[in-house]
């Protein structure tokens, strides 16, 4: 195995931190959690309380102003642990820097602090019920009024951490008949009249994880809550593509580790199972399959690393995020089938983590953009134009 050159000692004992943070307090009480389909909101404080959340933001909105790679370290981790469905990446690592780059400093001093303690939960509300991966089909508007408020109205759906949201980041039209150019950003409060919140959506996987349905019905939403105030109004469609390749990596590098922990445990269940009087890791058919899925995963991984290190200094393209994303999801959902397949009827119960992780794999291929949008990202990058 190629050892690792993408962390630091420094990284390295965050990991260790937050390893065991998980394993106190996030593991035990993982099942409950997707009995009732949402993680405990205290769960969200204590990570506040440790410095987990909004780690890359700055000391003064927060943050600790740390590097992108503690992040990355913090999505291994959860990865790794199986515990899908705690929403901290996507808080931390997408609405927080929306907020980051794009805010006025108003914007920033009221709500960067309270994502960072915990005391706020973010979302990002993108998708409708007819408009997915294609974010120029959106259809909620934001219309303004003589007082310089937004009159919103539409609905979203299948957004993560809906529920427990406290700040949504809302996908809105401003101006309707400009298409993508049209686009804007805006702040929604829970609590704002006309805002509410559907039911949790039952899915195949990630069951711990809040999905929810959003409705804007005559959302008054202030002048001072346009993500960026005045001069962003139209630009959000732009905002959204600068920010989709780090929101992609994320996914990619949430694959590789949760296929080698399914790699992991498999390997440890082929040790100790016995099929006619062998274990079932000395058949040849065993070791070969393992052996070709490490080769993958160790593949995807370095190229991972690599990607990570281009975020590090902001050179992460579109076109090869899209395929780290595409590549590693594919990936993973291919390692858990064989990992599954290996653990034969123990595979399909519910009890093992292999048969979660196979459910909680197949929605990587669909969010942030489905594997054949990504595909067309890349083609059109080689100069292979659509219609």
């Amino acid at each position: 195995m190629i050892e690792r050159s993408l962390f630091n000692a420094d990284h390295e004992a965050f990991r260790d931190s937050f390893r065991r943070f998980v394993e106190k307090e996030i593991t035990p009480f993982h099942d409950s959690w997707e009995e009732q389909g949402y993680v405990d909101r205290a769960v969200w404080r204590a990570a506040g309380e440790n410095g987990f959340l909004c780690m890359t933001m700055p000391e003064a909105y927060g943050g600790a102003g740390a590097d992108k790679l503690y992040s990355v370290a913090q999505m291994e981790e959860i990865a790794r642990a199986g515990v899908s469905g705690i929403g901290f990446g996507l808080h931390s690592e997408i609405v927080a820097p929306y907020i980051l780059h794009y805010g006025t400093e108003a914007q920033k001093k009221k709500y960067l602090p309270l994502l960072a303690t915990g005391e706020m939960v973010g979302a990002i509300a993108m998708s409708e019920p007819a408009a997915g991966s294609d974010l120029q089909g959106v259809k909620t508007t934001a219309i303004q009024q003589a007082d310089g408020s937004y009159l919103l109205n539409g609905s979203k759906t299948f957004i993560t951490n809906g529920w427990h949201a406290d700040l949504v980041i809302v996908v809105a039209k401003t101006d309707p008949a400009a298409g993508a150019k049209g686009t804007s950003l805006l702040l929604v409060e829970q609590g704002t009249p006309g805002f509410s919140k559907g039911k949790r959506l039952k899915k195949l996987g990630m069951k711990a994880q809040d999905t929810s349905e959003l409705f804007f019905d005559n959302v008054r939403v202030p002048a001072d809550n346009l993500l960026g105030g005045e001069a962003f109004q139209g630009r959000g469609f732009i905002c959204l593509m600068e920010q989709l390749p780090w929101e992609r990596l994320q996914i990619a590098i949430g694959a590789v580790a949760a296929a080698q922990a399914a790699i992991d445990w498999t390997v440890q269940y082929v040790k100790d199972r016995k099929v006619f009087g062998q274990a079932v890791g000395s058949y040849q058919n065993t070791r070969y399959t393992l052996a070709e899925l490490q080769t993958e995963v160790q593949v995807a991984r370095v190229f991972v690393d690599k990607c990570c290190e281009l975020v590090a200094v902001d050179k992460l393209d579109t076109a090869t995020a899209s395929m780290a994303k595409y590549w590693c999801s594919d990936l993973q959902c291919k390692v858990m089938d064989e990992c599954v397949q290996l653990h034969g009827g123990y595979g399909y119960m519910w009890e093992y983590p292999i048969t979660r992780a196979y459910a909680d794999a197949r929605v990587q291929r669909i969010y942030g953009g489905t594997n054949e949008i990504m595909k067309e990202v890349i083609s059109r990058n080689m100069g292979l134009g659509g219609r």
